[in-house]
């Protein structure tokens, strides 16, 4: 797969009266774009997702890694886990960074769509739900949708819910709210593969499942250059 050279943005994304971190990235021609929900106590840096994220920019996607906690909530997470599990606080902070994305030029016309991963998944479902016209597509890396039973009926955008082989105990998890949920979905299991999709070749595994979902439900839609 040829590589293809995208511009990163770092942003500060308003939510919640504070600022959130991020890095945006707009592939020329870009079909839409897609935000990631990261797990429990990770961030923007997780390699994993920043892996995904390079794979779907190749496959002409843009990306925004973000933050979903500040720097003094991360460290009293870090402490506590408090705040991981924090659902209704992650989705609102998807939300809102669904809301800035309006409200830029170059990025006002994407079409949406959520990349969530452990309980970020959770907070990626939770917020679809809460714009069942916005988001055009989830997927869900060994996620935690049992974290968001009350949101998965009514989440409206199609669903890739993708989990490793040997990751038994949230491989149940995921067939049951699959069984909850009313909008198209699928499950794709990584065979020997674990929680983290550590095993050769599994992360990129996903990662092209993922980008085949996205390619295949996110509208066309036109993307400016970022701006400096």
């Amino acid at each position: 797969m040829a590589k293809t050279e995208t511009r990163p943005a770092s942003v500060r994304i308003p939510a919640d009266g504070a600022y959130l971190s991020g890095d945006l990235r707009l592939p020329p021609r870009a079909r839409g774009l897609v935000v990631f929900a990261h797990g429990s106590g990770s961030g923007r840096l997780s390699p994993r997702n920043r892996f995904v994220a390079e794979f779907l920019e190749r496959r002409g996607l843009g990306t925004l890694l973000l933050d979903l906690l500040t720097p003094s909530e991360q460290t009293l997470d870090d402490a506590t886990a408090i705040l991981r599990f924090d659902i209704p606080l992650l989705a609102r902070r998807l939300e809102a960074a669904s809301d800035w994305l309006r409200s830029r030029p170059d990025t006002r016309k994407a079409a949406l769509g959520y990349f969530g991963a452990s309980t970020g998944a959770a907070a990626a479902l939770t917020a679809a739900a809460a714009r069942p016209g916005e988001i055009f597509a989830v997927v869900s890396r060994g996620g935690r949708p049992d974290l968001a039973l009350e949101s998965l009926a009514r989440v409206r955008a199609p669903v890739l819910l993708i989990v490793g082989g040997n990751d038994r105990e949230v491989l149940a998890m995921n067939e049951s709210a699959a069984s909850l949920m009313k909008a198209e979905r699928r499950l794709d299991v990584v065979p020997g593969a674990t929680h983290l999709f550590e095993e050769p070749g599994a992360l990129e595994a996903a990662a092209r499942l993922a980008a085949d979902w996205f390619m295949g439900h996110l509208p066309a839609a036109s993307l400016r250059p970022i701006r400096a």
